[in-house]
């Protein structure tokens, strides 16, 4: 099934009432149900329940009870088998689809993390086989393992990145960092943080680990200038586009 209407049934299973498609994707996000590389997660929640309506009708999981406001249906009647067949194969469809926009949003942000690198010296490159680690690099005889992760803010200023626990728990080659790509409405910034203060924030509950799929919530907001890890008690300021701290 579609991840973004799992998400959505999901949560609206759990809140048992009507809510706005931001509302369902900034829950979903916050719990670590819903993962997503996509530039905007909330405009991909609307459109996937709103398609859902349209082609199950009276057998889709959601109706409409308000503008961009959906809940459950709760006389959700069978679809007829050939007609789900045709559905489940369009669903497939369009899940491969946001697969492959969250793969270049993935690879976009790798190289400019890799462009940011050499201008700065760094002899940077994107590593061909996944193994966790995106982009290995050396400056001054030393060695740098370091992983990207590219999210855009959504309407709350908001940027949700997912870890994996295989790959954050390896060992690997040198120093290791974790870059986030911010992508805001007008700038870019990168939060640069190394593995120990990954760490830190993970024993603090900064970073939170969703057991279900087995991996780690990170969660930065941007309020008034300021940058905080999973909340107000952890500013990260000094981390912000501060490439100095890879050495």
């Amino acid at each position: 099934m579609n991840k973004f209407r799992t998400a959505a049934i999901q949560i609206l299973s759990e809140v048992k009432k009507p809510l706005h498609y931001k509302e369902i994707t900034k829950i979903a996000l916050d719990k670590g149900i819903l993962e997503t590389e996509g530039a905007t997660p909330d405009q991909s929640m609307n459109a996937q329940i709103i398609t859902d309506i349209n082609k199950k009708g009276e057998g889709s999981d959601f109706i409409k009870t308000a503008p961009s406001t959906f809940a459950l249906n709760p006389n959700k009647k069978v679809i007829e088998p050939k007609k789900h067949k045709k559905v489940l194969e369009e669903e497939a469809q369009e899940e491969e689809k946001i697969s492959i926009d969250s793969g270049f949003t993935g690879k976009a942000g790798e190289h400019l993390v890799c462009s940011e690198l050499l201008f700065r010296g760094y002899n940077a490159s994107i590593m061909s086989v996944d193994v966790g680690m995106d982009i290995i690099a050396t400056k001054n005889n030393k060695l740098f393992s370091i992983q990207v992760k590219t999210a855009n803010a959504n309407d709350y200023d908001t940027y949700n990145f997912d870890v994996r626990k295989v790959s954050f728990e390896k060992d690997y080659a040198g120093n290791t960092f974790y870059v986030f790509i911010l992508k805001g409405k007008d700038k870019t910034d990168f939060l640069i943080l190394p593995l120990h203060e990954m760490e830190k924030k993970l024993s603090e509950k900064a970073i939170l680990f969703i057991p279900t799929y087995k991996k780690y919530r990170v969660k930065i907001d941007i309020r008034e200038g300021n940058i905080f890890l999973g909340n107000k008690k952890h500013e990260m300021s000094y981390y912000l586009n501060n490439w100095k701290i890879i050495k």
